[in-house]
This record gives C-alpha cells, sequence and structure tokens, in this order.
C-alpha cells in the first residue's frame, strides 16, 4: 500500500511542491546555484521532448482517422478559438462590473536576487512547438491522403518510442522540476511577498478559470452524452503539474496519459486532440490576461479601455493564443504588440502586465490543459458524428 502511494504521480508532484517551498528557505547563494542548475537542466530535458510528442500522437493519430479527418481537425480549431475567445468576452464582461470596485497597489516589495547559474547545459529542442504542430498536421494528412502505409508504420513505431520517453523520462523528472521551480520562488521571496500584492485580482481570476471549466465540461458532457466528471476525476496530477511548471507543454505527458486511462475518449481521438489542444486552446491564459489588462488600465491610466477597443483586442487576442507558444507566459509574450497597439500600454503598463501575469501563470496554464479534456469530449463525439 505505502509503496503505492509513493509510486503514484500525483503523490510525487505533491512532494514536490512542499520540498521546493520548504528548501527555499534554508538556501544561500551557493546552494540556490545548485537548484538553479537542477531546473534548467530537467527543463531542458523536458522542453526537448514537447516537440517529439507533439510529432509521435498527432501524426499517428491523424492516420489512423477516416476521410473526414480534415473536418476534425478543423473542428478542433474552431472550438479552441471560439473557447478561448468566449473566456476572453466572459473576463471583459466581468471586469466591467468588477475592476472599478477594487483597490490594487502598483508596486511591490524588491525580491532577493538570484545569482547566475552554476551550470548550464543546453538540449535545445530539434525545432519549435508550432513547428511540430504544424509539421505533424501535414505529414499525418499526407500519409493518410496518399495512403502511404509504410510511413504509417514508422511513425506508429515511432510513437511507441515516445511514449516510452514520456514514461521513463518526463514523468520521473517532474517532480524535481518542480520542487526546482517552488524553491526559487520561496528563496527570491515571490510567495511571501509579490502574490499578496495582487491577492485579490488572482483569487477573482482563479474563480474565472473554474467557472469556464465548468461551463466547458458542462457542454462537453452534455453533447457526449457522458458525465464529463468521469473523465474530469483523471485530471488532478495534470491540474498540479501545470501549476508546478507553468507550462501546457511540459504538462502534456502528464495529460495524454490522464486522457488515456479515462477510457472516455476514443484513443484515436485523444492522441490527437491533447497535443493539439496543448498548443492551441489557451483558455485560461486569455481570460487571465483579459482582466489583467483592465486592471493595469484602471491602475496607471485612470480608466478601462472602451468596449468596442476591447472587443477587438479579445477577438484577435484568440488568434494569437492560437499560435502562441505552450512555454511560461507565452499568450502574454505573443500578444505583447496587441497590448501596446490597440491598449496603447507604455513600457510601465507592459511591465506591469507581465509582472502580474507571472505572479498566476500556473493557475492560467491549468485552466488550458484541464480544459483541453472537454473539448477533447466534443471532438470525440464530433467524430462519432462525420463518420
Amino acid at each position: 500500500m505505502i509503496q503505492k502511494i509513493f509510486s503514484n504521480t500525483l503523490f510525487k508532484l505533491i512532494l514536490g511542491v512542499i520540498a521546493g517551498l520548504v528548501l527555499g528557505n534554508y538556501l544561500n547563494e551557493s546552494t540556490i546555484q545548485i537548484v538553479l542548475s537542477i531546473k534548467y537542466f530537467t527543463g531542458q530535458l523536458i522542453f526537448f521532448l514537447v516537440p517529439l510528442i507533439v510529432i509521435g500522437f498527432i501524426v499517428s493519430s491523424i492516420t489512423k482517422l477516416n476521410e473526414g479527418s480534415g473536418k476534425i481537425v478543423g473542428f478542433s480549431l474552431g472550438i479552441a478559438y471560439l473557447s478561448s475567445v468566449g473566456a476572453g468576452l466572459f473576463s471583459m464582461f466581468a471586469g466591467y462590473q468588477i475592476i472599478q470596485n477594487l483597490s490594487i497597489p502598483t508596486s511591490v516589495d524588491a525580491l532577493k536576487e538570484i545569482p547566475k547559474i552554476l551550470f548550464q547545459l543546453d538540449i535545445p529542442p530539434i525545432f519549435s512547438v508550432m513547428t511540430a504542430l504544424i509539421l505533424s498536421l501535414m505529414i499525418g494528412m499526407g500519409i493518410l491522403i496518399t495512403k502511404a502505409k509504410q510511413l504509417e508504420i514508422i511513425f506508429d513505431q515511432f510513437k511507441d518510442i515516445v511514449i516510452l520517453m514520456v514514461n521513463k523520462v518526463l514523468i520521473p523528472i517532474l517532480p524535481f522540476f518542480i520542487a526546482a521551480n517552488f524553491a526559487i520562488l520561496s528563496y527570491e521571496g515571490s510567495i511571501e511577498k509579490q502574490l499578496p500584492v495582487f491577492l485579490k485580482v488572482i483569487l477573482i481570476v482563479i474563480v474565472g478559470h473554474l467557472i469556464w471549466m465548468t461551463l466547458l465540461y458542462s457542454i462537453a458532457g452534455a453533447y457526449h452524452k457522458t458525465n464529463p466528471f468521469k473523465l474530469l476525476k483523471h485530471y488532478p496530477p495534470v491540474y498540479l503539474t501545470a501549476v508546478g511548471t507553468m507550462s501546457s507543454a511540459a504538462t502534456l505527458g502528464v495529460a495524454v496519459k490522464a486522457v488515456d486511462g479515462s477510457k472516455v475518449i476514443n484513443p484515436k481521438i485523444a492522441n490527437f486532440t491533447i497535443p493539439f489542444f496543448s498548443n492551441t486552446h489557451l483558455c485560461g491564459s486569455v481570460l487571465t490576461e483579459v482582466f489583467f489588462v483592465m486592471t493595469v488600465s484602471q491602475v496607471l491610466y485612470g480608466s478601462i479601455p472602451d468596449l468596442g477597443t476591447m472587443v477587438m483586442f479579445v477577438l484577435l487576442l484568440g488568434v494569437f493564443a492560437v499560435g502562441a507558444p505552450g512555454v511560461p507566459g507565452g499568450t502574454v509574450v505573443a500578444s505583447l504588440g496587441l497590448i501596446s497597439n490597440i491598449l496603447g500600454f507604455d513600457e510601465a503598463g507592459v511591465a506591469l502586465i507581465l509582472t502580474i501575469f507571472a505572479l498566476q501563470d500556473s493557475f492560467g496554464t491549468a485552466c488550458n490543459i484541464t480544459s483541453d479534456g472537454a473539448l477533447s469530449m466534443m471532438v470525440d463525439k464530433y467524430a462519432k458524428d462525420v463518420n
């Protein structure tokens, strides 16, 4: 029984969070360099594997679909965009009702300076996640159309290798990566100093995440005619991994494993949708960013942008979210041009947005990756209907 608990992924992840928070209080300038090195090395391994996971699962899964797969890909892309835009509009209307009644400070205490990393081993990915995504779609559709059976077999075998790497490399090192992340946050004082400053707005955003996830899973359950909790109950390790890594991409392996264990979604569909949505569906990040830009605008410039400006911002942000990298802060970084050009933010506004977004990025990411399960249920039902 004890051995089963210690081998449980969720237990290991929670242990990593606790160990990191405790360890951070006892680190000095020398020992924090070791932690930085561990975080960098494990992070490099994880992000090296991510494009391979995308190709391994998506190509193989597309080749198992039929001639209606083009419709399935289009449907998936459409609901990813609609979910992100819907979350943004929901956040926008909530912002107009709530933000003017909040009192939010504009500065925080200085954090403890992080020293330079002691050991840095670069393991760059073969190509970017977005390149892997587009390449996977093209190869998968090409194999399907040309009926290239030999290539299909090769990519099936490649997927088996990827699954092995997820189980033997990615999953085992995740607790160490998460522990190092939280140790660094604890060491520099982010947990104690920064979080309370924006606690009100962060809590409001997290409640927004929960409301949006509930809505998506309710719609998915009604459409799929399946109790969504049958899938959702497998997501705690996924949510916690996302909170710890702040990255949908880094959480991908755990998400694939969770959905596969639920038996709710056809594996042929899930092996396509989970990697696909992890890079194209960022509803939690969009919801967060919309609320935060409205908050910062009120604090720094004395007013919230007008309705027409905000609607345009949300619609365009949905497009940027689809193409944003699944890495920490990917959505807000990808949309900095929108924040500056459409909303008219200056350097101070952009800096404050980046700061607040970084404080809650883990929760936005957790919303993103957890919501992917709901969208996958929708695609699963749609695939049955078109076949």
